[in-house]
């Protein structure tokens, strides 16, 4: 066994992750670990090609797809999304953060492509859920977190946001998740194809991501890992295979409804590093441009506008970019992001260094969970 293996093993068990699958490439070595198990009940042994959900990190893949729209010329990343979605023409803006959600005035101006991909469009979570404007996104939305088959269609679920108001003006406030859910509707109109659609034929068949879907195929689920969530009388499943990723849901998730493996969003992260350019049997066919990795991957936040962020970072187009040295692993320029679903994936363009972790016990707050803090401690040397 290896320091990795021992470092996830290290906090695999009852009452935690059933299994992981770990991956760090460093200095041109790629090292891949599995432990555990998918199944509390240890009857399938976790493997490389392990499928999970990978929740938040569906994230930057959805960005990079609204970026593959802008070289296209389909839109500029200053142009107003009106065009495209309608629903938000004229939005309205709450008159205080946390006022009622009905005391309102006209946003100063449109919402932008730009703003979207920021995640400052004025709709999306602050600290405070239990604002009135955050309480009615939740009620309007049905938005269930990690359940895809609740959510409805995209074209009714926009008509829902559409009664929502800002929390902020838009560009003034950073707010979390809601923005990559309105990409993928936005990818979908202005492609006019059906988000997974543009996904499979753009990004995952280039990149060779063979298992990254919005569903797992029948002839795969004994791959597909059970997810777990902590409850009041300890571990309990939250989703088994053969649950709400079994079949593909009416609103794919820009923001969260992707599954894959650690080889798949290997994939993803190496195009990036490689500005652009597919590696690996895909090797040399371009995917992006080089100014569009450097967009996404480029810190666009004030200081202010950072205040959400616990550990150093700014936010680039559907990910995080360290931009303190806070600990051992924040690396400034450091790009990625963690999921719900205890998944986490960045890079290093400054070293070409890769870290992902894939494991299927769902977080319960913001606080960067201490398999995590380990896993990267690890990689970074420390």
């Amino acid at each position: 066994m290896s320091e990795l293996y021992d470092v996830l093993a290290d906090h695999v068990g009852p009452g935690r992750a059933t299994g992981a699958v770990g991956l760090v490439a460093r200095g041109g070595r790629t090292e891949v670990q599995a432990v555990g198990f998918t199944d509390a009940a240890g009857t399938t042994p976790m493997t490389r090609d392990s499928i999970f959900r990978i929740a938040s990190l569906t994230k930057p893949v959805v960005a990079a797809a609204v970026m593959l729209l802008v070289e296209e010329g389909r839109f500029a990343l200053e142009d107003p999304v009106a065009e495209w979605l309608p629903e938000l023409a004229n939005p309205v803006v709450v008159r205080r953060p946390s006022g009622p959600a009905d005391d309102v005035v006209p946003a100063s101006r449109p919402i932008t492509v730009f703003d979207l991909l920021t995640f400052r469009a004025g709709y999306g979570f602050p600290s405070d859920f239990e604002v009135p404007a955050v309480e009615l996104l939740f009620s309007e939305l049905d938005m269930a977190p990690l359940q895809p088959q609740v959510a409805a269609p995209p074209d009714e679920w926009m008509a829902k946001l559409s009664r929502v108001p800002l929390l902020h003006q838009p560009g003034e406030g950073w707010l979390y998740h809601v923005c990559s859910d309105i990409q993928g509707v936005l990818v979908a109109r202005a492609s006019g194809t059906p988000l997974q659609d543009f996904l499979a034929e753009r990004l995952f068949e280039p990149l060779g991501m063979v298992d990254t879907g919005f569903a797992v195929p029948a002839g795969e689920l004994h791959r597909f890992t059970s997810f777990y969530r902590q409850g009041v009388d300890g571990t309990e499943l939250a989703d088994p295979p053969e649950g709400e990723w079994s079949r593909l849901p009416a609103f794919p998730s820009g923001g969260g409804g992707l599954v894959s493996t650690v080889d798949d969003w290997h994939s993803f992260a190496r195009m990036l590093l490689a500005e652009g350019v597919a590696e690996g049997e895909a090797g040399g066919r371009r995917v992006l441009s080089p100014e569009s990795v450097r967009q996404m991957t480029t810190d666009h936040l004030t200081g202010a506008q950072r205040s959400l962020f616990l550990e150093g970072q700014g936010w680039g187009f559907g990910g995080s970019v360290d931009v303190e040295r806070t600990d051992p692993w924040n690396v400034p320029g450091r790009y990625g992001w963690v999921g719900g679903t205890g998944t986490a994936g960045h890079i290093v363009p400054s070293t070409g260094d890769v870290t992902i972790l894939f494991t299927q016990f769902q977080m319960t707050g913001p606080t960067t969970p201490e398999p995590m803090r380990d896993f990267w401690r690890y990689a970074a040397g420390a």
